[in-house]
């Protein structure tokens, strides 16, 4: 038995606890963008899922204290760059605090003006329909106006670390 499972349960989790949980997910990585007065401006953010295909939902997840949070909060679109496992220099851009991360990085506007970053694995623009707060993050649902994929291998995030996720290896089938 592992410490975080041998942790008495509380009303509250320990949160070596909940950071060990935490770390055992593994996701994409994506950069979120939008437009701020004619300013490209993005961020990386682990914190995305799909909602539904009917209609086409996301979902993204953007901490309030970001410098990007303004430009999205105030945005009616914006864009979800899944990064490629060729893309460790734009991951390492958008997870800088530099002050023009696209003054690094090639970009062109999606159909509704948010940026997308050629060589990704995949790319959409959303319109923000609903913003939900939520402490010290703000919930962006959003339905999808535009995706496009490329023929690319994701990055994959697990405990701080990036993975090639051309390098996967399939589990056996349960169902035989």
């Amino acid at each position: 038995m592992t410490d975080a499972l041998s942790t008495p349960l509380t009303d509250e989790p320990d949160l070596d606890a909940l950071k060990g949980f935490n770390r055992q997910f593994v996701t994409g990585v994506t950069v979120v963008t939008t437009m701020d007065d004619g300013r490209a401006r993005g961020l990386a953010v682990n914190a995305y899922c799909s909602i539904s295909f009917d209609p086409p939902l996301v979902m993204v997840c953007v901490q309030r204290t970001s410098s990007t949070w303004p430009a999205l909060f105030a945005a009616t679109h914006l864009g979800v760059n899944v990064l490629s496992n060729q893309q460790q220099a734009v991951v390492a851009t958008f997870a800088s605090k530099h002050p023009d991360k696209f003054s690094q990085v090639e970009w062109q506007p999606g159909p509704h003006g948010s940026p997308l970053i050629p060589g990704s694995a995949a790319m959409l623009e959303a319109e923000i329909r609903e913003r939900f707060q939520a402490k010290t993050h703000t919930l962006f649902l959003c339905r999808v106006r535009h995706a496009q994929v490329a023929d690319l291998a994701p990055m994959v995030y697990k405990a701080g670390r990036f993975f090639d996720g051309a390098d996967l290896t399939e589990l056996a089938s349960a169902t035989g």
